[in-house]
C-alpha cells in the first residue's frame, strides 16, 4: 500500500534528520533548501515515539488474549510443569537482556536448575520468555498466560547459549512448535468445537503441523490436510523487510496492518474490532461465516489503538544481512547479473530490486508459478504473493515456499528453470544461488 512506502520514507527521513541534528559542526548549506532539523522536530519525535510504542506492543502486548490461552485452554496449567529445557525444546526463546547479570552468571556456572519448572516461572516473572506473558496472583502462582506477536515473529541470536540471547524482532521462529504447544493444553475443546473435531482429532492435527509452521486458515475453513494428504500448515513468515511491499502473507489477504488486526483478533484471541466481509462466504470459509468472523466487535477494543504504532515499528525492521562467511562474494556478484538479466534468470521481473517483490499488485495465479492451488484457494483472491527476498538466510530452516516444499535454494532455482525454460548454464545456476544467499 502507498502508506507502507510513505511510512518507510518517513522513517528513513526522520532517522536521517535526527542523525544530522546531532552533528556538532554541520557543513554550510543554503538555508532556503535546508530541511527543518532540530532535536525538537515534531516529526522526528513522533517517529521515535511510534517506534518505541510499536516495539512495546510487538514484544509485550497480549491484547487481552490471556482470556483465551489461560481462561479457555488453561495453557498455564501445562506451563506450571514445564521446565526450561522442555520449553527450549519446543522452540521458545529467552531474552538474555531481561535476565539480571547475577542470574546470567549463575546460569553460566550451572547453578540454576534448568530442569525445574520453578525456573520457568521465574523466567516468566522476569518477562524473559519471548512472546509469552505469565499472569501471577499475589502468591506468585501462575494463574493465566497470554501471547504476543513476538512469539512467532521473533527469535534470539543464541549469543548466551542455544535459545538464549538478544532479541531479533521480525525473524521467523522456525524452531517454534506451535501445534505441539497448543496440543499440550489441558483442554483444546474450544478450538475443537469450533472446527468440528474431537479433542483427540484436533491434537493430532496440531502435532502434525510440525516445527516452524502454523495454519492460520484452519479456524476459517476447517481444512486439516493439503491436496496430498499432508499437513495444511504453512511456514511462519518473516515480519521484516516490508516497506514498499503491498501484501503481507503468502496468499495476499491484505496489508501489514490488515494481517495484524486479523491475527490479533482471530488467531491470538485478543479483544478488538476486525472487519473483512470476504469471510462471510459459507462456501469458502464455512467456519468463519458461521461464527461472524467477518465483523468482530468486542465491547472493549484493546487492539485497534495499537495498530498504527505496531505497523510503524514493523516497517522499521530492515531485512538482516547474511554473515559474510555464508556465501561467496565473487560468485554472488556474477549471480546478481543472472538475476537481473531478462535473457537468463529474469528473476527481477517479479522480484524487483530493492524491495524484491512487484511494486503494486504483487500476486500470481498458481499456474503462473507452476505449483498447486491448494493454499491459494484458501484465500480470497486465490493467488500467491511474490515474496520479498531480503534476509533469505533466516528462512532456510524448514525449506522455502509457503509450505517448505523446496528444501534449499537450489531446488527453488531448479523449479523456476523448469517452469520458465531458463536453460541456465551450471555456472549461472551456481552464481544465482550465491546471490540469493547474499540477499
Amino acid at each position: 500500500m502507498r502508506w507502507n512506502r510513505l511510512a518507510a520514507v518517513l522513517f528513513t527521513a526522520t532517522i536521517a534528520a535526527a542523525s544530522s541534528c546531532e552533528s556538532s559542526e554541520p557543513e554550510p548549506v543554503d538555508e532556503a533548501q535546508q530541511p527543518v532539523c532540530s532535536k525538537e522536530d515534531p516529526v522526528v519525535e513522533d517517529a521515535r515515539v511510534a517506534i518505541n510504542n510499536g516495539r512495546q506492543t510487538f514484544r509485550f502486548d497480549t491484547f487481552g488474549d490471556e482470556a483465551f490461552w489461560g481462561g479457555q485452554l488453561r495453557l498455564h496449567e501445562t506451563i506450571n510443569n514445564l521446565t526450561p529445557v522442555q520449553a527450549l525444546g519446543l522452540g521458545l526463546k529467552v531474552d538474555v537482556e531481561a535476565l539480571p547479570k547475577p542470574l546470567q552468571l549463575k546460569i553460566k556456572k550451572g547453578q540454576v536448575d534448568l530442569n525445574s519448572a520453578a525456573t520457568t516461572l521465574a523466567l516468566l516473572r522476569l518477562n524473559a520468555v519471548v512472546g509469552v506473558t505469565g499472569f501471577f496472583d499475589g502468591k506468585d502462582t501462575l494463574v493465566s498466560v497470554g501471547i504476543q506477536c513476538a512469539l512467532c515473529h521473533s527469535t534470539v541470536d543464541d549469543s548466551f547459549s542455544a535459545g538464549i540471547g538478544k532479541r531479533q524482532d521480525g525473524w521467523p521462529n522456525r524452531d517454534l512448535n506451535v501445534g505441539a504447544i497448543i496440543a499440550s493444553a489441558p483442554t483444546v475443546a474450544p478450538l475443537a468445537d469450533l472446527i468440528g473435531l474431537t479433542e483427540a482429532e484436533l491434537r493430532t492435527v496440531l502435532v502434525n503441523w510440525g516445527v516452524g509452521k502454523f495454519d492460520a486458515e484452519l479456524i476459517l475453513d476447517g481444512k486439516t490436510e493439503n491436496a496430498t494428504g499432508g499437513s495444511a500448515a504453512t511456514l511462519i513468515p518473516a515480519a521484516f523487510g516490508l516497506p514498499g511491499v503491498n501484501l503481507h502473507t503468502y496468499t495476499g489477504w491484505g496489508s501489514v496492518t490488515h494481517w495484524n488486526a486479523f491475527v490479533a483478533n482471530l488467531e491470538m484471541g485478543g479483544q478488538g474490532i476486525f472487519f473483512d466481509p470476504r469471510l462471510d462466504d459459507a462456501a469458502k470459509f464455512p467456519i468463519a461465516a458461521a461464527n461472524d468472523f467477518d465483523d468482530v466487535r468486542d465491547p472493549v477494543d484493546r487492539i485497534t489503538p495499537k495498530l498504527a504504532d505496531l505497523h510503524f515499528y514493523q516497517l522499521a525492521l530492515e531485512a538482516p544481512k547474511p554473515p559474510a562467511n555464508t556465501f561467496q562474494p565473487a560468485a554472488a556478484k556474477r549471480g546478481k547479473d543472472v538475476f537481473n538479466d531478462p535473457q537468463r534468470g529474469d528473476c527481477a521481473r517479479c522480484h524487483v530490486p530493492p524491495i524484491f517483490t512487484e511494486p503494486g499488485w504483487n500476486m500470481h495465479t498458481p499456474a503462473e508459478i507452476g505449483i498447486d492451488a491448494f493454499q491459494s484457494n484458501r484465500s480470497p483472491d486465490e493467488r500467491y504473493r511474490t515474496t520479498p527476498l531480503g534476509g533469505l538466510f533466516t528462512r532456510k530452516k524448514g525449506g522455502f515456499y509457503h509450505d517448505g516444499r523446496f528444501a534449499n535454494l537450489g531446488e527453488v532455482v531448479d523449479h523456476y528453470e523448469s517452469v520458465f525454460n531458463l536453460n541456465l548454464s551450471p555456472g549461472d545456476r551456481a552464481d544465482l544461488i550465491e546471490y540469493l544467499k547474499s540477499l
